[in-house]
């Protein structure tokens, strides 16, 4: 995953109608017990949402775990998962004559310098995300060991929005009530008007041969402070997210906190103040949405992407016929009116991965037992900033944690 990793290692590999999707991740400690069926149900949950299409009724991915675990548990090897195409039709499909506005089918021409438009769909469809949901699902369980929680959800779909105070602040302590509530919800929101709204959107889209975008929108509650760096601008933690974000397919914009909002605002209405508290300290507010200079500052994150509607119509757009340089209609592959729900459960996904990261490039361990005990100490003496020297103790200092 380039340099938006630097303690895991990410990548995955297959075509949307080859044999299947491998992930691999490595850089995992030894001793973590593999939820096989957290796994399945983010899959699943992938592949739903109002809007989606055809190939998600053909398609019910599982994962396959095919190196890195012992008797349920990782080993510290590095951990290869399956997920298997039941359309595994690549070598008999037609080949596209015309390229999609919208799709790497004319980009990929240029690069490889060819008319082979099957060779690049097949690798740049959003169906290779599913090993990034699967891995995603696996760093959510490391997370959870340290009290960390990713969780994503569906803002806006077109012009239908979920209020501004939804989700709020004192709610993100009931996540396992927010997560059942988007679970329930056809197009993975929060709230049934603002449901009921995109639903409307989505099958107005449907009715006219088009497509709808939205914006999704992820919250880490639990987040140890300090994770990330701003000694080098590819060690920044925000830059990372930005960058894992914008990798999935079809989204066009990332922000932060306030993101965009914040370029209209003074900065008096933007900079979250710090206060004492009884735990530590804190902030009132967060703007910031959790990261400033580039590393964790101890409130929820919170990050929100904005994805473009899907680019195959099925009332096709204008395009060029590649053999004889005709104008004809684009090509029509089997698509989805609206895939914004699943864009939330990548997205959470692609948090919990670089999450994970931050985390064991913070407090290392070769083992969970090790990674829990380190992540432990770092967060009382992140509660311990701020706090009224000890009288008992006045020239007690604390030996510096070894990574």
């Amino acid at each position: 995953m380039g340099d938006w990793l630097s303690r895991l290692s990410f990548r995955t590999a297959g075509e949307s109608h080859g044999p299947g999707i491998v992930a691999i991740l490595e850089g995992l400690p030894r001793g973590l017990p593999l939820d096989v069926g957290a796994i399945d149900r983010m899959l699943a949950l992938r592949q739903g949402g109002a809007g989606r299409g055809g190939r998600q009724r053909i398609e019910q991915d599982r994962v396959e775990v095919l190196a890195g675990v012992r008797r349920g548990t990782t080993i510290g090897s590095p951990l290869a998962l399956l997920v298997r195409n039941r359309d595994a039709t690549i070598d008999t499909l037609p080949q596209l004559a015309s390229p999609r506005p919208g799709h790497a089918d004319l980009a990929g021409c240029y690069r490889y310098g060819d008319h082979d438009i099957r060779a690049t769909l097949e690798r740049a469809s959003a169906r290779e995300t599913a090993g990034r949901v699967a891995a995603g699902a696996v760093a959510a369980q490391l997370l959870a060991a340290v009290g960390c929680r990713v969780f994503g959800f569906v803002r806006r779909v077109a012009t239908a929005t979920l209020a501004p105070e939804l989700p709020g602040a004192g709610d993100l302590e009931r996540l396992d009530e927010l997560r059942a509530r988007r679970d329930a919800s056809r197009l993975y929101t929060l709230a049934p008007d603002a449901e009921a709204a995109m639903l409307a959107c989505v099958q107005a889209a449907a009715a006219a041969g088009d497509t709808v975008g939205g914006v999704v929108e992820v919250h880490a509650t639990g987040v140890l402070p300090g994770l990330g760096s701003h000694l080098q601008w590819s060690e920044r933690l925000d830059a990372r997210l930005a960058g894992a974000l914008m990798s999935i397919q079809a989204i066009k914009g990332v922000e932060i906190g306030l993101g965009f909002a914040a370029a209209a605002l003074r900065g008096s209405q933007v900079h979250d103040v710090i206060e004492p508290g009884p735990a530590g300290l804190r902030r009132a507010t967060n703007c910031a949405g959790g990261l400033e200079g580039g590393m964790t500052d101890g409130a929820p994150l919170v990050v929100r992407a904005a994805m473009k509607p899907i680019s195959t119509l099925r009332a096709p757009l204008a395009s060029v016929d590649l053999a004889s340089g005709i104008a004809t209609a684009s090509a029509y592959e089997r698509a989805d009116v609206c895939a914004v729900p699943a864009a939330a459960v990548i997205a959470e996904a692609m948090v919990a991965l670089v999450l994970a990261d931050a985390y064991l490039a913070r407090a290392g361990g070769e083992t969970v037992d090790e990674f829990v005990a380190r992540c432990a100490a770092l967060a009382e003496r992140a509660a311990a900033l701020g706090r009224p020297p000890d009288a008992s103790q006045p020239d007690a200092k604390k030996a510096p944690l070894e990574p």
